[in-house]
């Protein structure tokens, strides 16, 4: 019995490596290797020059002192006896064997007394003072050498010369222009990481907690509050961004006046604040009435008008300080620069921020209003309400895509791109709704999860060097170019590593936090945050040292650093510089390693 299996696993294993045998034969034909090609002496001329270019990067130079010696000949011959004066022994001489010749004739041209181990050309001077190159000499220990060289047609009767030219380090050793602009480079490539590390971090912690499927598994809905939710978004949205227009309308008004504007911020502040905290209170002894609550919310909506100004006019302020600063720092009026900076950024968000919050405090009260009707509605009535708000929302969906479908693609056809769609969302929305009971709970964090994670998985799979090419075209070439790609990649990778971090914590405190009645919001706070600060900066390091080397690469399709340079000196065929550039990034890389090992030891 047992010899049948051994032949068996003999058998198998002879078929496993005929079969490896193959795949890997025909990977070598599919990759076209070519051993000849290695043994081709051009191919390993090429390679010794660029290998001992690369060995002798471009980074520090001395000052040249050439020294000149010159020997007489002629060409050709002439009729009567030579008179050529006799070389100075003392010094660097030569000896031209023989003394004359015609042209296109060979001479063999012997020096002494040169410095040793140096080069330089060797030129034939007619009485013009031409300087005909006939090739090069290379002195040895002793400073001594012989070159065999060929005379240029250029005969004259009169005494002409053979110069060479060589050149001697003198003084010490400084960088040279490719070292400095390597230098400006690799600060700009560092920073350029930094900038591009910081955004993707800050908008990767909030989209991590999307996308971990243990926080997002237990967020269910009932259908009508969904339904409602979808509908309040755009309604929401529309009316944050028509508040930002009012109220920057508004602004204009007091920016014109130092005193206005200084006083409206505080105004604004103050507004915003008061009614808020008396609108949200922290605990409540009694249900509040229904007209406590329309207060509630008259008072959250002067609140949030109140907000939107205070940021107009904080941006305001800001962009006026940076301008200050810059006229009057001098060689610090980069700070200046940066402050302005970043009140436009916080002008150019503003409406963003105030449509998300429309479309979330809306669809949030829409949602409430959904459970509610799910709880206090019952039988028929709340079937055919339910039919109602899941036609619309998925009508109201599928119109939305069908838009972005219309505006990328131009088909200007209302009907294939509104009307068709919103028809078929409105079918599938009742269909939906007919199979659930009315009792059902639909998985809307699962979908949330789903979505985000595929969205995450589509911008990971879109190499920063593709995605550099379209900021490129939208803010143009240089580094600012590379930070936007940086960033949009760093979002979607460290998103899936914070995500994947989340999922794998401590099931015990989240479990505990909410056995306590406690928000999703403080749940994360409380249960989720302290699992995952060590690990978040672990990652966040690490993917600064990988910003830092992709930013070398991005820069060859214009997203600036030390690529860029990188990808000039390639093409040049300049060698030395290009190793300067390596070497640079070399330093950083292993510096950045050695740093962020050591800030993982004190803070993980």
């Amino acid at each position: 019995m047992k010899k049948p299996s051994n032949l068996w696993r003999s058998i198998t294993l002879g078929l496993a490596v005929l079969a490896g045998l193959i795949v890997y034969a025909y990977g070598f034909q599919v990759t076209k290797v070519s051993l000849e090609e290695t043994r081709s002496p051009r191919r390993q001329t090429q390679l010794i020059r660029i290998i001992r270019a690369i060995a002798q990067p471009d980074i520090l130079e001395y000052q040249k002192q050439e020294f000149e010696v010159n020997a007489p000949i002629y060409v050709p011959c002439p009729s009567g006896d030579l008179n050529l004066p006799e070389p100075d022994r003392s010094g660097p001489y030569m000896v031209i064997t023989p003394p004359c010749a015609d042209p296109h004739a060979e001479i063999n041209v012997e020096g002494f007394n040169f410095e040793p181990n140096t080069e330089g050309p060797i030129f034939f001077i007619p009485p013009s003072d031409v300087r005909l190159q006939m090739g090069n000499i290379q002195t040895d220990s002793s400073g001594h050498f012989t070159v065999t060289v060929t005379l240029p047609k250029r005969p004259s009767e009169e005494l002409q010369h053979v110069l060479v030219i060589t050149r001697r380090n003198v003084g010490a050793p400084y960088f040279t222009q490719t070292a400095k602009d390597t230098w400006d480079k690799i600060i700009e490539t560092v920073f350029l990481a930094l900038l591009a590390t910081t955004i993707g971090t800050a908008l990767a912690i909030p989209v991590s907690f999307f996308a971990a499927r243990n926080l997002m598994r237990d967020v269910r809905s009932p259908l009508a509050s969904i339904s409602l939710s979808i509908l309040a978004w755009p309604a929401g949205l529309l009316i944050g961004v028509q508040a930002t227009r009012l109220v920057t309308n508004f602004s204009h008004m007091l920016t014109d006046n130092v005193a206005l504007s200084v006083g409206g911020l505080f105004a604004g502040f103050l507004v915003a604040w008061f009614p808020a905290r008396w609108a949200l209170p922290q605990a409540e002894i009694q249900r509040p009435s229904t007209l406590m609550r329309l207060a509630r919310l008259l008072a959250l909506l002067i609140a949030a008008f109140s907000t939107i100004l205070f940021l107009i006019l904080f941006s305001n302020l800001i962009v006026s300080l940076g301008n200050v600063l810059a006229a009057h720092l001098s060689i610090f009026g980069f700070v200046g620069t940066f402050v302005s900076d970043l009140g436009e950024i916080l002008s150019m968000v503003v409406v963003l921020i105030a449509a998300a919050a429309g479309g979330g405090a809306l669809s949030s009260t829409a949602g409430r209003i959904g459970q509610f009707l799910n709880m206090r509605v019952s039988g028929a009535t709340n079937r055919i309400i339910s039919l109602i708000l899941a036609g619309l929302a998925g009508a109201t969906m599928l119109a939305i895509i069908g838009a972005v479908i219309n505006w990328l693609y131009q088909i200007d056809n209302p009907i294939k791109t509104l009307w068709i769609p919103a028809g078929v969302g409105a079918v599938l929305g009742v269909i939906l709704s007919s199979r659930a009971k009315e009792a059902d709970t639909l998985p809307v964090g699962l979908s949330i999860y789903f979505i985000v994670r595929t969205i995450l998985n589509s911008l990971r799979s879109i190499e920063p060097l593709i995605m550099v090419i379209v900021f490129a075209v939208w803010v143009g070439i240089g580094p600012f170019a590379g930070v936007l790609a940086l960033s949009l990649h760093t979002i979607a990778a460290l998103s899936k590593l914070y995500s994947e971090q989340v999922e794998s914590i401590l099931s015990g405190p989240l479990e505990a936090v909410t056995a306590t009645g406690a928000t999703r919001l403080q749940t994360i706070i409380y249960a989720v945050v302290p699992q995952i600060v060590p690990p978040y900066i672990s990652f966040t390091m690490y993917r600064w040292d990988i910003n830092v080397r992709m930013s070398t690469i991005i820069g060859f399709a214009g997203g600036g650093g030390i690529g860029f340079l990188l990808q000039q000196n390639i093409n040049l065929l300049n060698y030395r510089a290009a190793s300067a550039q390596m070497v640079a990034i070399a330093i950083v890389v292993a510096s950045m390693d050695y740093l962020s090992s050591k800030m993982r030891e004190r803070v993980v």
